[in-house]
């Protein structure tokens, strides 16, 4: 890993930025081998990501990279923060590892849920008999935060550790209906002062152990915690120091 100064006191947290990217970008580059081919193949894949940050992707039967898939399950996966200007200033990160197709009927459903919540149009076709959905068990990681900014990481380093936070997987629909609910106030105030989003009706998509995923229309913001949450109690004391922070950091900007 390298974590280099960006001025001042300040270090780029590279680390930090390869998670953020996981977790915020809607859509990849997946690469796949071909079989008996010497060329990769190289599509564009919608992604969302389970409670410890594996990437899913909701794939067809009939397209050529499920086919690679099922003879090799090795991959690539770049996830690129778009902006104006050069695209290469902008940061992106390449996931290694292999996937599998989830088909018991519990382990399909979470990543169902996760995906949808990501993804709702996909609702229309992710229970087409074609369609499965597939996790990615990552092993490395490969970060470009644009000129002088870079990471490698093992896949210890960039999942989200899940022990002692089974009841928040366990209660995350429970815990995103309650906040959806009662805080979307605060969500647009995490998504503009802690994330530098625009405003509009922002709704929490995930949660786990490490922070809150929020969507707004084709929008993603990810608000990190400022230590690990584990349960629906651990969620209900961090929330009003997320809306504390939010209030310091929009005061700043006033």
């Amino acid at each position: 890993m390298t974590d280099v100064p960006t001025g001042g006191s300040q270090i780029y947290d590279a680390l930090a930025q390869a998670k953020e990217l996981l977790r915020s970008v809607r859509a990849g580059a997946l690469a796949t081998l071909v079989p008996g081919n010497a060329f990769p193949f190289a599509s564009l894949v919608n992604v969302a990501t389970a409670p410890d940050g594996s990437p899913i992707l909701l794939l067809s039967r009939l397209a050529a990279h499920t086919r690679h898939l099922a003879s090799d399950p090795r991959l690539s996966l770049l996830l690129v923060q778009t902006g104006a200007g050069d695209p290469l200033a902008h940061p992106r990160v390449t996931i290694m590892g292999s996937g599998e197709c989830v088909s018991d009927p519990d382990g399909r459903a979470a990543l169902k849920a996760r995906f949808l919540a990501k993804h709702p149009q996909s609702a229309l076709y992710a229970d087409f008999g074609d369609f499965a959905f597939w996790r990615v068990a990552m092993e490395q990681a490969h970060l470009n935060g644009g000129f002088a900014r870079a990471g490698r990481f093992k896949a210890s380093e960039i999942a989200t550790p899940l022990e002692g936070a089974e009841a928040l997987v366990a209660e995350e629909a429970q815990a995103l209906s309650q906040v959806n609910a009662r805080h979307q106030d605060a969500l647009a105030q995490f998504a503009i002062a802690l994330a530098g989003k625009p405003d509009g009706p922002w709704q929490a998509t995930g949660i786990d152990p490490e922070g809150i995923d929020l969507g707004c229309g084709d929008q993603t913001a990810r608000i990190t915690f400022p230590r690990p949450v584990r349960g629906l109690d651990d969620l209900r004391e961090t929330l009003p120091e997320l809306t504390e922070a939010a209030l310091r950091a929009g005061a700043g900007r006033a």
